[in-house]
């Protein structure tokens, strides 16, 4: 009986460790994964089944094709690609100046790949998607702390900050605590959350809340929000009371632990439908 090619799936792996969850939670959910690990990007330890660099994609789309894989995903950190820097192959030359000629933002560079790709017989699908474990599958506190009273209000003024520099392809992160102390750019999030641990690094009371929420708009499917132990541990040397984040479209990165040490370092966790 042939195989069906529905169930077989490309994992574009970039850095850091959600690419080894993504792995396993598709294979959970009885994918066939083929992953293609960036080079410069991957940690070589999920051991990819090809390494590709940026603007070098022909190999990846070969074996693609050989093996009747239509469906892509990407997950993984590459932080803002310079495309000056990419030396494109030739299958890639077209989708380059495409991507180019469209793009305005980060943001829109995402949505020009994934047209491109498209439009070459490729369906590319969000893995929080097809492994909705990836990220908090409902609304709600997660954690044994809860947010008070008054971080009510803190709460809605930073998803309503955070949707705000979404709109305009800023950032998607941002910490409010009674007034706006900091928000995303191009250093990422880590970055931003460094610079407010050290600016509160005397403070005794812990207040305030860090939100990191989709973009309006947003395409999905590749580069979306995503918190991680490394996070909560952040918020938590920050003195900040919590995080939170939309139910369903953003990556929870080892999501047993992340629950676990908010618990342990007392702040909550909320997401958001």
């Amino acid at each position: 009986m042939k195989k069906d090619t529905d169930k077989k799936i490309a994992l574009i792996a970039g850095a850091l460790d959600l690419p080894f969850f993504t792995r396993d939670a598709l294979r959970r959910a009885g994918w066939d994964v083929y992953i293609v690990g960036l080079k410069n990007f991957v940690n070589e330890k999920l051991n990819p089944d090809i390494t590709v660099r940026l603007g070098g994609a022909w190999p990846a789309i070969r074996q693609f094709r050989r093996r009747g894989i239509r469906k892509l995903t990407f997950v993984g950190a590459l932080g803002h690609p310079n495309l000056s820097d990419i030396r494109p192959d030739l299958w890639s030359i077209g989708m380059l100046f495409s991507i180019m000629k469209n793009q305005r933002g980060y943001d829109s560079m995402a949505v020009a790949l994934n047209n491109a790709l498209e439009k070459r017989g490729f369906e590319i699908v969000a893995a929080q998607d097809v492994a909705p474990e990836l990220a908090f599958e409902t609304g709600g506190i997660k954690t044994r702390t809860r947010p008070m009273a008054r971080d009510m209000a803190e709460i809605e003024r930073a998803i309503d900050v955070s949707h705000t520099i979404g709109a305009a392809d800023i950032g998607a992160s941002v910490v409010v605590d009674k007034q706006v102390i900091a928000v995303e750019a191009a250093e990422g999030t880590a970055r931003m959350l460094d610079r407010v641990v050290e600016m509160r690094k005397n403070k005794k009371r812990a207040s305030g809340v860090f939100a990191k929420m989709t973009k309006p708009g947003q395409d999905l499917r590749i580069d979306i929000p995503a918190i991680g132990v490394d996070t909560v541990n952040a918020v938590a040397d920050a003195h900040l009371r919590g995080i939170v984040v939309n139910s369903k479209t953003c990556f929870v990165v080892d999501k047993e632990n992340v629950i676990k040490t908010a618990n342990k370092r007392g702040i909550f966790i909320m997401a958001v439908d």
